[in-house]
């Protein structure tokens, strides 16, 4: 059962250091068992650490990496007769969003390192190079999509 309406999108507020609405989403992200000042705190540390380390604006790094791993295409599944079929489609820009963020947090985890926010550092460093782990897995899904090409006339 579905419901009727879908609700309306609520608006978030800009994190608190630097009026930033993605980096506020980032930390949303981050966040385990609500414990949502641990989760400021590693990004800021992280934020910091990029600073150091480029020279740059960090919330500019950040956004950079963002851009450089949030998919254009994706394959998405749909079923025609009794197959499956690996449909590609274009990504909207809210999950394409949603997408980077969580390749980089899943990226920046599995990372050989000391603490998490030397981690994500050194992945949103690598993100903004196009290099690491979660630009790898943008690569693939944009493979995925044109090695799927075929069934782009079977669009939702």
């Amino acid at each position: 059962m579905s419901r009727r309406a879908k609700p309306e999108r609520r608006e978030p507020i800009p994190d608190v250091r630097y009026q930033n609405l993605y980096v506020q989403e980032f930390i949303h992200r981050m966040m385990r068992r609500g414990k949502k000042s641990v989760a400021q705190r590693l990004m800021y540390e992280s934020l910091e650490m990029i600073g150091e380390r480029s020279g740059k604006n960090p919330v500019e790094v950040f956004e950079l990496a963002m851009k450089n791993v949030g998919p254009i295409m994706e394959v998405r599944p749909r079923r025609v007769g009794g197959a499956t079929y690996q449909v590609p489609m274009e990504v909207p820009s809210s999950r394409r969003a949603t997408l980077a963020m969580r390749w980089i947090i899943d990226a920046a985890k599995v990372r050989s390192g000391k603490s998490f926010p030397e981690k994500l550092a050194g992945e949103l460093l690598d993100a903004s190079n196009n290099l690491g782990s979660a630009v790898r897995k943008r690569e693939e899904t944009h493979k995925m999509a044109e090695a799927n090409r075929a069934f782009s006339h079977y669009r939702m």
